[in-house]
């Protein structure tokens, strides 16, 4: 057999079944059976959809992704990249995924670099997400030196932001930055 074919034979496997209900947007239990657990509707989904607003709108979207501000962290020039169909790995995506994205990424960082004069910024997905597949843009900034310079300090970064940043001037800026990005992308 052909590796990457479909195979009957193989349909029933956990990961196989497993990988075709994330991409069906539905939540599976593989001790119990296949379930549909909608008690809390992928926040990816909702962004990108419009059923949830972002801090400034949407940034960029596309045939394929949708960029915005992320709903929870409020820092100026952060930018989350979202999958538009439901799926959690970098290997599932589509060759034309493949293409858009690095493209995306490559043209979303030259504006904050260019336009918001980001110098640095840190960048990560994870698989084990509720959500789906979203890539995170996160600038560095002055300010981010007290939490470390490592991949350990996003965390407590996203948290200051999250419990400290939401003031209105903050805010304004945050808004600033999202007009700067889709103007200029």
């Amino acid at each position: 057999m052909v590796r990457g074919t479909f195979s009957p034979a193989r349909a029933w496997r956990p990961a196989v079944v497993a990988r075709l209900a994330r991409t069906l947007g539905l939540r599976i239990n593989l001790y119990l059976g296949p379930s549909i657990l909608n008690s809390a509707p992928c926040l990816s989904c909702e962004v990108v959809t419009g059923r949830r607003s972002t801090l400034g709108g949407t940034i960029l979207e596309t045939q394929h992704f949708h960029a915005h501000q992320d709903v929870a962290y409020p820092i100026p020039g952060l930018v989350i990249l979202a999958a538009k169909r439901h799926f959690y790995a970098l290997d599932e995506m589509i060759v034309e995924e493949t293409q858009e994205f690095i493209f995306l990424l490559h043209k979303i960082r030259k504006v904050q670099r260019d336009i918001l004069c980001i110098e640095h910024v840190y960048y990560f997905y994870n698989e084990d997400t509720s959500h789906h597949f979203h890539f995170w843009l996160v600038p560095r900034y002055d300010w981010m030196r007290q939490f470390g310079k490592s991949v350990q300090s996003v965390r407590p970064v996203l948290l200051h932001a999250r419990d400290n940043l939401n003031t209105p001037e903050n805010l304004t800026e945050v808004r600033r930055c999202v007009a700067l990005l889709r103007e200029s992308l």
